[in-house]
């Protein structure tokens, strides 16, 4: 994805504060824990948040402007905006939906194309939530794990094909994929999107991790892969991960198809007025006045995933770590390590480190830990000195 802002990377500094400043915050990722222990395994940033949101979030408060969200068309056509320039995928704002997060938003499209039992798939290793989410729907979990090679991840046809011929009924993809920061390209969510139409299967794209993809990596919305995948798909994103704002609850909900559409329109009012004031315009405030600061965030990401490597790289150890694609994990590879029992506990009790382990992410991420590099230098090295020191 290219810079569009060159100048901002030089003027905008992105900044995090002291780790005694970072300890004051009321978000999750700072009272999960005890302060003596490095909380690595959170998807927010640590970074200042863009100085236009927070000017606007100020402006609301001192406004007394904190009630129920309404109609807010400037939120769709900030998506609209976004997505164009940075991806060059054309959105009509009236295609777009609103929801408090995506998980809620493919929990309530699931509820409208499926019954207790039927079959959902996904591609581990992934983001664990979407095991609640089934859950939660009352569905039967199917799983056609990512091929792997060398710590680059793809889609397996063969087994997703095998799996809609059961008779599956939703595939919810991650793409950007969370955790292992792969992108798929043009020609694999074309192909998926054939397999889907020829099985009757909808595919549940969450996207939420799009903006933050790195300059030499394109990516493919999945309703920009073909026309088919508008057929057959919807899209969830959000400006939360991107703009570190996920405690203000808003995401969107695209379609571009006759069939698509028919099915959001059926959404409940709800899944619109659930989501927050203060998510809603500071999502619309980001997609249309944040992009210099983005892209600063996105050099800055650039340079810490190089940074974890060459930490890793010094440690010696039989740790593997590729650079993601997008976003700002570090999925480290444990697995010639052959650890054994409770490895999260291992890391909090011995290293004074809280890491993601990989089997919360499905069986195929055994032997992984995630971590979050979207912090300052300091804190990288302190987390790869602790998990040096959890290893020897």
């Amino acid at each position: 994805m290219k810079i569009l802002y060159p100048s901002s990377v030089s003027e905008i500094k992105i900044s995090v504060p002291p780790l005694a400043k970072l300890q004051s915050r009321w978000s999750e990722k700072w009272r999960a824990f005890d302060p003596e222990i490095l909380p690595m395994p959170f998807a927010v940033m640590d970074y200042e948040l863009a100085a236009p949101i927070k000017a606007t979030l100020t402006s609301l408060i001192e406004n007394s402007d904190a009630g129920y969200l309404g109609k807010i068309p400037e939120l769709p056509e900030g998506l609209a905006h976004f997505a164009k320039a940075r991806w060059g995928w054309d959105i009509n704002p009236a295609q777009v939906k609103i929801a408090p997060d995506v998980g809620v938003g493919v929990i309530e499209i699931a509820r409208l194309v499926t019954k207790p039992g039927d079959k959902i798939l996904i591609n581990t290793p992934v983001y664990y939530n979407f095991y609640n989410w089934i859950t939660e729907l009352h569905c039967t979990l199917v799983d056609a794990p990512l091929k792997e090679n060398n710590l680059r991840y793809e889609l397996d046809f063969a087994a997703i094909e095998a799996s809609y011929a059961t008779g599956v009924k939703v595939h919810i993809i991650c793409n950007p994929h969370n955790p292992v920061g792969a992108l798929f390209t043009k020609a694999e969510l074309a192909e998926l999107a054939e397999l889907a139409k020829k099985y009757g299967v909808l595919i549940a794209s969450d996207e939420i991790h799009a903006p933050l993809v790195y300059q030499e990596n394109p990516f493919t919305p999945f309703l920009a892969a073909s026309e088919t995948a508008r057929e057959v798909g919807i899209a969830f994103l959000s400006a939360t991960k991107a703009f570190n704002i996920a405690g203000l609850k808003c995401a969107q909900i695209v379609a571009q198809s006759d069939q698509m559409l028919k099915i959001t329109e059926r959404l409940p009012l709800a899944v619109h007025s659930r989501a927050s004031l203060f998510g809603a315009v500071a999502s619309s405030v980001a997609y249309k006045e944040c992009g210099p600061w983005l892209d600063a965030v996105i050099v800055e990401l650039d340079s810490s995933r190089k940074y974890l490597k060459e930490l890793i790289d010094k440690t010696k150890l039989n740790i593997k770590y590729r650079e993601p694609d997008a976003s700002y994990f570090g999925w480290l590879d444990l697995r010639e390590l052959h650890l054994e029992g409770d490895i999260a506990n291992r890391f909090i009790s011995e290293g004074k480190i809280a890491v993601a382990p990989g089997n919360y992410y499905g069986p195929s991420g055994t032997g992984f830990i995630r971590i979050n590099f979207a912090t300052s230098r300091e804190l990288i090295a302190e987390a790869v000195t602790r998990i040096a020191k959890t290893l020897t």
